[in-house]
């Protein structure tokens, strides 16, 4: 297991690596001149040169490239270009935010996805199953800011029963904070608890034809034991992986939905530093999310240590 797992903590450098070179490209990459475009029209042309020489664009690639990442090493991101605040203090006071929302979804999505994909698989065929089903493929075709704002119309506006916009802190009490998180969780869930659905459906059903599900039958052992503790243990495996690869819904989603529900967190931060080009803001964020994304599914792999045995070695 010890070898397992040092080879799966050293594939996370070379990861990191390139996403940090793709993240600190996006500079070079954008079209026009970056500094122009951060100046704007009014701009002469010495505030485009003092912009440039702030952004390091007078520099060979190499050598801006190698003194970010040193920076980054060392925890430094850059400071905003029109707040003149560092990204990582930025960072700070927009993680709570998001990082309560991707949890409270998370939550929200296993809970609810995992049971209705076993019952699926347990009435493969019949009325449920082609009712969860039908459900999983309206909550991919839906986007989720159409979601959104009919949560919001029917469950705030018209029936005021929760917040329609904002965010309230855990410190300000667990029951505000939760209420102002349900419109958006369930906005951002609905289409990882149809993902998590399809794939826990479609692996039960392969699980329930194996030969010690039916000899658990076969003893009276009770249903519920059969589907929660002998077929999803086994399917386990594939259920966790979708888990983890759908953590990328999720960041992509928090942009759009703390967009909708004016929440202040990091996926609004990006969109204005977009709208804004503030460059080292982005950056900052992009990266910031890879290397949440890269840590899950390192965390999904030392799982798999625990669930399969096998893979142990």
């Amino acid at each position: 297991m010890f070898g397992f797992l040092v080879r799966r903590v050293l594939a996370v450098i070379p990861v990191m690596a390139v996403v940090g070179l793709f993240v600190f490209s996006l500079l070079s990459l954008a079209p026009g001149d970056p500094a122009a475009l951060i100046a704007g029209d009014q701009a002469s042309p010495a505030d485009i040169e003092r912009i440039r020489a702030s952004l390091g664009l007078d520099r060979p690639f190499l050598v801006r490239f190698g003194e970010w990442a040193w920076r980054i090493l060392h925890g430094d991101l850059g400071t905003s270009i029109f707040t003149n605040l560092p990204v990582t203090t930025m960072i700070g006071q927009r993680v709570q935010p998001t990082v309560s929302l991707m949890l409270v979804t998370l939550a929200f999505a296993v809970l609810v996805a995992v049971p209705l994909g076993v019952l699926a698989a347990w009435k493969a065929g019949r009325l449920v199953d082609r009712l969860v089903m039908g459900g999983a493929v309206l909550g991919f075709s839906v986007p989720v800011f159409v979601v959104g704002y009919l949560l919001a119309y029917v469950f705030a506006l018209e029936l005021g029963w929760l917040p329609a916009q904002g965010y309230t802190p855990i410190e300000q009490g667990i029951g505000p904070w939760f209420a102002s998180l349900v419109l958006p969780a369930l906005t951002l869930g609905l289409v990882y608890i149809a993902l998590i659905a399809r794939v826990t459906r479609a692996t039960m059903l392969d699980v329930l034809q194996q030969d010690y599900v039916r000899t658990a039958r076969a003893k009276g052992v009770a249903q519920g034991s059969v589907l929660f503790v002998h077929a999803l243990k086994n399917a386990a495996v594939p259920i966790v992986t979708v888990i983890g690869i759908g953590i990328a819904l999720l960041i992509g989603g928090a942009v759009v939905t703390e967009t909708v529900f004016a929440i202040p967190g990091l996926g609004r931060l990006t969109v204005d530093a977009i709208l804004r080009r503030d460059y080292p803001v982005i950056q900052g964020v992009v990266l910031l999310f890879s290397f949440t994304y890269v840590l899950v599914n390192l965390a999904i792999d030392l799982l798999y240590t625990l669930i399969d045995p096998r893979i142990r070695y």
